[in-house]
């Protein structure tokens, strides 16, 4: 029996901001390795469309730049010039850091270099230690990190931005140091400042990793501290928080809490309860949400119906996903071409390319243009189904129509040539790939490395390792790719 949709009333509601489907397609979907079944279509713009509400990011903060002479506008030059200066004078910062050993008076040091201490600068060194951090190094990483955010925050006029701390938490959990960035919370709120969405993110990415995620959100759910703003509350900050870092039966335990203190759900919290669900098997449970969010009187929004299209996808039941869109536009909500293409993915998934290839063709005749997301899909598609030819009909048509294939739609095309043997091809697109940009990932290289070994061509496997550690990259995974074996 297909999922009712009780929401039969129209209700105009406003349209979020545009959110983007995960690019991470091809990544592991074939060989036998473990998989996320493509739900993480669903749990990306559920991500990416909260994250772009939260002003606090490390990492796009904003420059503390003089300003021009007369103060009434910045130029490009002299905003070209801030960030030079700034950039040298981050060099020479972790030049003298470098030379922290016992004897070296390293303050006197960054003292006498006189250089005018900006967010800017401060981020720009903390990152270069980040970057630096090697397995021999951490302990030492760390203290240089600390001594610096000492040193920077007693300088005149200036004082740390909350960036600041996050910086050096993430630096903190590269090096392992889980008691120091707890310490760096505490000193977070004596300094005033409100340990945010980002904080929690930060310590619980960290701490999940290190078993003791549980520990991270009681602290968080009992805090006064937290500043969960742009959510509605604390909770669904944390459940935002557990649902990116794919924690989903510590999902269920804090939604069993928030009921337990009194809070009521939101959409937000239906849809990633919805998706906790959903990757932990329990379709009942995935059921009663659903029915349960329309008794309390919401109404889905752009997120909810994305999940509901992945769902009907997997489940292989076009005629209810094309029940869905209708009542998508019948309550004012004109499905986007990211609900086409995560339903398309979800139907490959399911092997009913027929059902694809409709949807494909609909998509283009409500006015949208396959992106190069849509087109990977589908090309993804028919190579899981054996039918090489039409994958590459589908590339050659995206090629032509302007799209430009990126690193996921290779993969997936020289795995295609792999399982037709055709290696003479795959070693071509390959070389293709690169001649145009596109730098290929670990995926890349152990597909073609794996599928030459099982050919017996281990000249040309060995010259593809070759190429992989020349460039630099994956170095540290060399011992893997060496080890791997594909298994149908």
């Amino acid at each position: 029996m297909y999922l009712a949709v009780p929401f039969g009333r129209s209700v105009a509601r406003k349209v979020c901001r545009f959110f983007f489907v995960s690019r991470k397609l091809c990544d592991g979907s074939f060989g036998g390795e473990e998989t996320d079944n493509g739900f993480h279509h669903i749990e990306e713009p559920l991500n990416r469309t909260w994250e772009v509400l939260d002003s606090d990011d490390v990492f796009n903060e904003k420059l503390d730049m003089p300003e021009h002479e007369g103060g009434a506008r910045r130029d490009f030059s002299v905003r070209r010039s801030f960030l030079e200066r700034a950039r040298l004078d981050a060099s020479r910062v972790l030049e003298i850091l470098l030379q922290d050993e016992p004897g070296f008076n390293t303050k006197s040091a960054l003292d006498e270099l006189s250089v005018r201490v900006s967010a800017f600068l401060v981020r720009q060194v903390l990152l270069g230690i980040l970057r630096a951090i090697s397995y021999d190094s951490k302990t030492r990483r760390a203290k240089l990190a600390y001594k610096f955010i000492i040193w920077s925050g007693q300088q005149e006029n200036f004082r740390h931005t909350a960036n600041s701390y996050h910086l050096l938490m993430k630096v903190f959990a590269e090096c392992g140091e889980y008691k120091a960035m707890w310490r760096l919370v505490d000193e977070m709120n004596s300094e005033g400042y409100p340990t945010t969405a980002q904080t929690f993110n930060i310590l619980i990415c960290t701490c999940g990793e290190a078993g003791i995620a549980r520990k991270v959100v009681d602290r968080f759910i009992k805090s006064k501290n937290f500043n969960f703003r742009p959510y509605r509350h604390s909770y669904n900050a944390i459940l935002h928080s557990l649902l990116v870092i794919k924690q989903y039966r510590l999902i269920v335990w804090v939604y069993q809490q928030m009921l337990a203190d009194g809070f009521s759900p939101d959409v937000l919290t239906y849809n990633i309860l919805m998706c906790a669900n959903y990757r932990l098997g329990k379709l009942d449970r995935f059921y009663r949400l659903f029915e349960e969010m329309g008794r309390e009187g919401f109404c889905p929004d752009l997120h909810t119906y994305n999940i509901l299209l992945h769902f009907y996808g997997k489940r292989d039941k076009p005629l209810a996903a094309l029940e869905l869109l209708r009542h998508m536009r019948e309550v004012g909500m004109s499905p986007s071409m990211l609900h086409f293409t995560t339903l398309i993915d979800g139907l490959s998934r399911a092997g009913n390319l027929e059902a694809c290839k409709y949807f494909f063709d609909e998509m283009v005749k409500t006015g949208f243009i396959p992106d190069v997301v849509c087109y990977t899909v589908m090309i993804t598609g028919y190579i899981m189904a054996g039918e090489f030819e039409k994958a590459q009909e589908l590339f050659n048509e995206m090629t032509l129509k302007g799209q430009l294939p990126n690193v996921f739609t290779y993969n997936s095309m020289i795995r295609g040539f792999c399982m037709a043997k055709k290696f003479k091809e795959a070693l071509a697109m390959f070389k293709e790939m690169k001649s145009r940009g596109c730098e290929p990932n670990f995926v890349v290289y152990r597909t073609l490395v794996s599928y030459l070994r099982d050919a017996g061509m281990l000249s040309e496997a060995r010259e593809v390792i070759r190429d992989m550690v020349e460039k630099g990259q994956y170095v540290h995974l060399v011992s893997k790719i060496r080890k791997y074996r594909r298994y149908d």
